[in-house]
């Protein structure tokens, strides 16, 4: 679990070698499913407050080379070449996504199956959906029922914290 003071040096410390800190930033923000974002319009680095909580120093570092090499490859590079390119120069090891954990807690909807599987969605579901672990592909057999649930403050402070996970 990743201290997030430690986080933002690493960010801040990035930021100075490889972009310019007068233009560019680091910020902390509430993604529940997204570790990281390079916002181009605003110039600033962000992660997730609730999933650094959950990952180890490792991952977070890598998290951060992620984005500051979306940073330094532009706006039009997506994961492509040039991408690739600038984040193994950096030292980025990972995958285009990251596969980690991500805030179920946070999840106002929880479903589950008639085999039992849980499936969590940040927004109401718009359509019948069914669970893709009992079967690929919609099956009315596999038919995934919704209940909304309340996440409470304390509920956010607690996935926010270190001691989440």
């Amino acid at each position: 679990m990743a201290d997030l003071e430690r986080v933002r040096r690493w960010a801040d410390a990035l930021i100075a070698l490889h972009l310019d800190p007068a233009v560019w930033s680091f910020g902390f923000d509430h993604a529940k499913k997204r570790a990281g974002l390079c916002n181009f319009t605003s110039k600033r680095i962000s992660v997730s407050r609730y999933l650094a909580a959950r990952y180890d120093d490792d991952e977070i570092h890598q998290i951060l080379l992620h984005e500051v090499a979306h940073a330094v490859a532009g706006p039009r590079a997506g994961h492509g070449p040039k991408w690739r390119r600038v984040a193994a120069e950096l030292g980025y090891v990972g995958r285009r996504t990251h596969d980690g954990e991500v805030a179920h807690e946070l999840a106002p909807w929880v479903g589950r199956c008639p085999a039992g599987h849980e499936h969590f969605r940040y927004r109401e579901p718009s359509r019948p959906l069914s669970c893709g672990v009992c079967h690929r592909g919609f099956d009315h057999a596999n038919l995934i029922v919704w209940r909304r649930r309340e996440i409470t403050a304390a509920v956010r402070r607690r996935a926010a914290s270190a001691s989440a996970g």
